[in-house]
């Protein structure tokens, strides 16, 4: 689970441009303003009805970005580094973009038939701001709302590439499909509560009214910084140049564990030193992608949140797993890799997964018995415990830290007056409830559908349908006023898991299908939410909105679920790392940690793991551990309430920090740290104007320019398997890094100990 930090909120060094309480409108009375400091410094109190939004740049660009974005996330998602393309690019590259149509397309007007009298133009006037925010909606959904691409597209991948069985087209697309609108049902009839309310102000949508005010904002002509465009061109086309170097011609760059390079016949060194297999020590990368996988832009992150990661981080890899691994030797962890998301034998070899699935993709018992209990490397398994406590800890916290603040800001949404931007919104037809009412029925009665009469593909029956609606129904509320008040999100992923795994054990679709309908459909409902409060602040047409989404939504997964298809049928041993040359990219690390959960929740269920029949049953104090964690930290707090660091202290944010991992590894983690520091805590301390004009600009142009690149590569050499075989397109040279250190233990290709 990933446990979101405040975003910075960029302000203008101008307080005539940001000082939104002005914003070029004097009638707004003192109680009609926003009662939130941060929406009154970035949040404009203006509108103008009559920019035109429905214009063809909005959909050509639009549609265009959501198609493109659909296919790059999910191309580099079966990449061993894969590189998530965000709304952020596209908010910076269509700029120009917009601007260029609008200077070059005719403004003849014309006529449609059924419109009566009414004109229309292919250019309307200058690009605005109202076409670029709902291109970067569009955007957004070919991001599957910052997840890269579509939750349920795993389900398909791991059927196919993991377990070797078949999955319809239609049943994949159907999956894909009703798993992403069914949290746009919920969205929409939550709208009234977590939206419209001032007090609800999703500090995460600040970032991007910030962005979009810099970027049309006029540049001073007396300026002569570079512009903004300008720098965006010169750094993409040096990100597309350079990939090339770690991409083909030298790929070890993309992982440097100097390290094991020095020794390269230590296993424990190779352990402590590599930065894909093990913890990493001192690896670090020249590659764009590593840093910026998994993790997202560390350009983006606020430091607060990456020093909160820096400090859990070390606490996990360099205190906790070293500690557990060499120290106290638990669970026999010196049998297995310190760092892997393989499941093992209790002699050290990888479980043989597809031995114990019978005919009716169900668990054969009498061949689990025979190869014993799973086993998990020391690092996997301290995952799952940390990832119980950050759940508990994420609700303890907030309920001490938040809970007075979120139960008064939602009682005054319900008694407080109307602010200045919900009273501007009234000036647009509302989108009518029956819409929502008649989507969220819809998607129902197709997902019963599919569950009914496509069971043996998907193993969920009718009622685990309703059950994971019902959970994800009741979750979605609280945690959208969590999210929208303190900007931290609870994830469902690992109890929904867990809690179908009890009820509904021996089926590994079923408990994925579940975990996907329960968490990703309440996951997606707080991304449209957060949406429309961004639409709310940027004064988009509601309706306008709808369509956008809902569009962009149908598009991008049909586009997930054709590039799946394609690869999954086109790339021989895709995602079998075992099976695949040692430096192919097309690893699936995500996919891998996917099928893993479920064999773990869903194949052998959690009473063989974590339970009495399994080996980690103490992992469950985890959720005890993170419960009372942040109640010593309130008690602290309470006993010496004037040393103001304890209740920064966030657990959370601490015991969470490696929520990533797997499949995100070290090297992933110390570049985003380094490169984190040094933008957002060194150049925005001693360079703010620069970071304030460049840096996100130098994010987007940056993953543009891998994406475009590794496009190319893909296309012109990738498929033809050409590639350049020397040291340097060798890997990281770090082997030994996947062997256990136990005595008497023999894998192939590790020495005896």
């Amino acid at each position: 689970m990933e446990i979101q930090a405040p975003h910075p909120i960029t302000k203008s060094s101008d307080p005539e441009k940001h000082d939104a309480t002005s914003g070029g409108n004097h009638d707004v009375e003192d109680d009609e303003i926003s009662p939130i400091e941060q929406v009154r410094l970035t949040v404009t109190n203006t509108d103008d009805p009559t920019l035109p939004v429905w214009t063809f740049r909005m959909w050509f660009l639009g549609l265009f970005s959501c198609a493109l974005l659909s296919f790059l996330n999910q191309f580099f998602s079966y990449r061993t580094e894969p590189l998530i393309i965000t709304q952020i690019t596209v908010q910076v590259s269509t700029l120009p973009i917009g601007h260029f149509m609008a200077s070059v397309l005719p403004k003849t007007q014309f006529g449609i038939p059924g419109f009566g009298s009414k004109r229309f133009s292919l250019n309307p006037g200058p690009f605005n701001m109202k076409e670029h925010v709902l291109i970067c909606i569009f955007a957004n959904a070919g991001s599957a709302f910052g997840n890269g691409s579509a939750y349920a597209v795993g389900i398909v991948n791991i059927i196919k590439a993991f377990y070797g069985r078949n999955i319809s087209f239609l049943a994949g697309w159907l999956l894909i499909i009703t798993t992403q609108v069914l949290g746009y049902g919920w969205a929409g009839l939550l709208r009234k509560y977590v939206v419209e309310p001032a007090h609800m102000w999703w500090p995460s949508t600040l970032v991007q009214v910030s962005l979009f005010r810099a970027l049309h904002e006029k540049d001073d002509k007396n300026d002569r910084r570079m512009t903004r465009a300008k720098f965006f061109l010169i750094i993409l086309i040096c990100s597309f140049v350079w990939y090339l170097v770690p991409g083909y011609l030298f790929t070890t760059l993309t992982s440097i564990s100097w390290i094991c390079w020095i020794f390269s016949k230590s296993v424990t060194a190779q352990q402590i030193g590599s930065g894909l297999r093990g913890l990493g020590l001192g690896a670090f990368t020249l590659d764009w992608s590593a840093v910026a996988s998994f993790l997202f832009s560390p350009l983006i992150s606020p430091f607060f949140a990456i020093a909160n990661v820096f400090v859990g981080y070390v606490l996990i890899i360099y205190i906790a797993i070293p500690v557990a691994y060499w120290g106290l030797d638990l669970y026999n962890a010196s049998r297995f890799p310190i760092f892997s998301s393989h499941l093992f034998t209790a002699q050290g070899q990888k479980y043989n997964i597809t031995a114990i699935v019978n005919d009716k993709f169900e668990i054969d018992l009498a061949k689990y018995e025979e190869q014993g209990r799973i086993n998990l490397s020391m690092f996997f398994a301290l995952t799952y415990g940390f990832g119980f406590a950050t759940i508990a800890s994420t609700m303890t916290h907030v309920a001490l830290f938040y809970g007075r603040e979120i139960y008064d800001r939602y009682r005054a949404s319900h008694t407080g007056k109307e602010d200045i931007h919900t009273r501007l919104m009234r000036k647009y037809k509302d989108i009518p409830s029956w819409w929502f009412y008649t989507l969220l029925a819809a998607t129902f009665v197709v997902s019963l559908v599919l569950c009914i009469f496509l069971n043996d593909q998907v193993q969920m029956p009718w009622w685990g349908l309703l059950f994971a609606g019902a959970m994800a129904f009741i979750f979605t509320l609280p945690i959208s006023i969590i999210t929208a008040t303190t900007n931290q999100t609870p994830g469902l992923n690992i109890i929904t898991e867990y809690v179908m795994g009890l009820i509904y054990p021996g089926r590994p679709i079923a408990n994925v299908c579940f975990k996907t309908y329960g968490y990703m459909s309440m996951a997606q409902a707080v991304s449209f939410l957060n949406d429309f409060k961004l639409g709310h602040y940027m004064k988009i047409p509601p309706r306008s909105m709808f369509l956008v989404q809902f569009i962009g939504t149908i598009l991008a997964g049909t586009i997930n679920i054709a590039v799946a298809w394609w690869l999954l049928n086109s790339i021989e041993n895709i995602c079998q790392d075992d099976l695949l040359p040692a430096d192919s990219p097309w690893t699936c690390p995500g996919d891998r940690v996917f099928f893993d959960a479920s064999v773990i929740w869903g194949l052998v269920g959690p009473k063989r793991i974590f339970g009495s029949l399994g080996n980690y049953p103490a992992m469950n104090w985890f959720f005890l551990g993170g419960a009372l964690g942040p109640v010593i930290v309130w008690l602290l707090h309470k006993t010496f309430p004037k040393q103001s660091w304890i209740p920064l202290i966030n657990l959370p944010v601490l015991l969470g920090a490696t929520g990533m991992m797997p499949p995100a590894t070290p090297l992933n983690y110390n570049a985003w740290i380094l490169v984190g520091t040094i933008f957002n805590f060194f150049v925005f301390r001693y360079r703010k104007k620069w970071w304030q004009r460049y840096n996100y600009i130098l994010s987007a142009a940056l993953d543009a320019g891998v994406a475009f690149m590794a496009i190319l590569l893909y296309f012109s050499v990738g498929m033809e398997n050409r590639s350049v075989t020397w040291w340097g397109t060798e890997g990281e040279h770090c082997k030994l890094a996947t062997c256990p250190t136990a005595k008497g233990i023999m894998v192939d290709g590790c020495p005896v100990q």
